[in-house]
């Protein structure tokens, strides 16, 4: 038997962990897409606004404990799985910035230094 015949149903974990959130779980979307030759998942989510911050968490801590509970069911079939989250359905991706990226961030000044060039 392979690996992919014991593999976790990630849309009902998803919804398992994310529903307990949400005021409006039927706005919930999931959308899993499958690669054989790769065994990565992207899995797609998108749900209404108004439960953003009970399902990102404080700091977004909720969804990083979500990636890692689905990160770990992926490492043990031996697969790579993704999440994208959507604001809801009809808005656009969420574009995490990077690090060396620095929009968004606040500017730093420079000030003139104190010290006199010769």
């Amino acid at each position: 038997m392979s690996e992919l015949a014991f593999a976790p149903n990630y849309v009902e974990l998803i919804r398992f962990l994310l529903e307990p959130f949400m005021e409006a779980p039927d706005t919930l979307r999931i959308h899993a897409e499958f690669s054989p030759a790769t065994s990565r998942i992207w899995i797609r989510l998108a749900f209404a606004g108004e439960d953003k911050g009970r399902v990102y968490g404080r700091g977004g801590r909720n969804l990083q404990a979500i990636r890692a509970v689905l990160k770990a069911a992926a490492q043990a079939t031996g697969q790579q799985i993704y999440l994208d989250v959507y604001g809801d359905h009809k808005s656009e991706p969420k574009i995490n910035n990077h690090e060396g990226d620095r929009r968004g961030r606040p500017h730093r000044r420079s000030y003139p230094s104190s010290r006199r060039q010769s």
